[in-house]
């Protein structure tokens, strides 16, 4: 892991590479990052395990209804800002305790995580870490504009599923429109950006075309997150990528990669075998939720510790994280891309055993 992210440090410097203020900062990022990596090899010879990534769902309030949303399917994100959730200062005591752990980048998540704009500039102010900020767009304005353009360790990552017809029939009329609207003005504000595309059997050649990427890269964009559906009712399965479709997206990435520096493509979950399996439950990341609870994986809503009592670290060593990685849960074959989520039924066992067990 410490490999893969000086490669997306690396690759992150060749895309901003023409941009002035964007180099100056992924050049201090790039000091900062390899100490935090110090940090984690530490902790690693104390028995303790820090990944480099953190998933942070800031929200749990979303006011999209996107088909086949897992989150919604899971009760995890609903209309209303419920109560209950963790406070802007809970949040920025977790993103310093992630700091000194080593953690190199949080990327928040949601609901709708731009709804938190408290939460948001909190992160701005911890340079040491790059927070890609994974956006609907639909509450980008001008305050938030001129947040990005001062604190270059927030990075929007705008969700769009390949063209016109392809983003509204998922996400809503006019989301398309907007989000193009919103990257023409991150470029023209020389602001760096991603977009974050949701893989189905239905996008999947045009989403890794050509023609999509040159779309992307005329206007700026520096980095594409290629995340695979999930199906998590019966009815969105057909949707989901097989075996042959992943083939065909890893193969496909790997010619982008190759045949351009100007954008950064990440794949999620990837090829889980050149890693050993599945990278959640704290072997590469994991997840808080808006309510302060340690989750394997955003797509693995189960937990047994919140960070609301105890502190990150603790919560790296949890009975439910420790049981998936010596169980080796998270190393078995499945046919599916999320394994926690297809075999769920061995995850309630363990949470089963957990309670028992207090």
């Amino acid at each position: 892991m410490s490999a893969g992210v000086e490669r997306v440090v690396k690759e992150a410097a060749k895309a901003t590479f023409s941009n002035p203020r964007e180099s100056v900062f992924m050049g201090r990022f790039a000091l900062a990052a390899a100490k935090a990596t110090k940090k984690r090899k530490e902790s690693e010879k104390d028995g303790l395990h820090v990944p480099p990534f953190l998933i942070a769902s800031i929200t749990s309030s979303c006011n999209l209804h996107c088909a086949g949303c897992y989150s919604r399917a899971n009760h995890a994100t609903v209309d209303r800002q419920p109560v209950e959730q963790l406070t802007g200062e809970e949040w920025l005591r977790i993103f310093k305790e992630a700091e000194d752990l080593g953690i190199s980048f949080i990327l928040l998540a949601g609901g709708e995580p731009m709804l938190r704009r408290d939460i948001i500039e909190s992160a701005g102010k911890i340079p040491n870490i790059v927070f890609p900020i994974f956006t609907n767009g639909t509450f980008v304005d001008e305050r938030y504009f001129a947040l990005l353009d001062k604190c270059r360790n927030l990075i929007p990552v705008v969700s769009i599923e390949g063209d016109r017809e392809e983003t509204d029939s998922r996400r809503g009329d006019g989301i398309y429109d907007r989000s193009i609207a919103n990257m023409e003005e991150f470029n023209a504000r020389g602001l760096v950006y991603g977009v974050s595309v949701t893989v189905t059997k239905e996008n999947m050649h045009n989403v890794v075309s050509d023609g999509f990427i040159e779309s992307l890269a005329s206007r700026g964009c520096k980095a594409v997150f290629y995340i695979e559906f999930v199906p998590v009712t019966e009815e969105a399965k057909s949707l989901a990528p097989d075996d042959d479709d992943r083939q065909f997206m890893k193969d496909s990435i790997g010619r982008l990669r190759g045949g351009r520096d100007d954008i950064m493509f990440i794949s999620f979950p990837g090829d889980e075998k050149s890693s050993g399996g599945c990278l959640a439950a704290g072997r590469g990341f994991f997840h808080i939720n808006s309510h302060g609870g340690a989750e394997p994986c955003p797509f693995s809503a189960y937990s047994d510790i919140n960070v609301k009592d105890t502190s990150l670290k603790e919560a790296l060593g949890s009975g439910l994280f420790s049981a998936l990685r010596d169980g080796h849960v998270l190393e078995e074959d499945h046919a599916g891309g999320c394994v926690l989520f297809e075999k769920k039924d061995q995850v309630e066992a363990i949470m089963g055993s957990l309670k028992a067990g207090k």
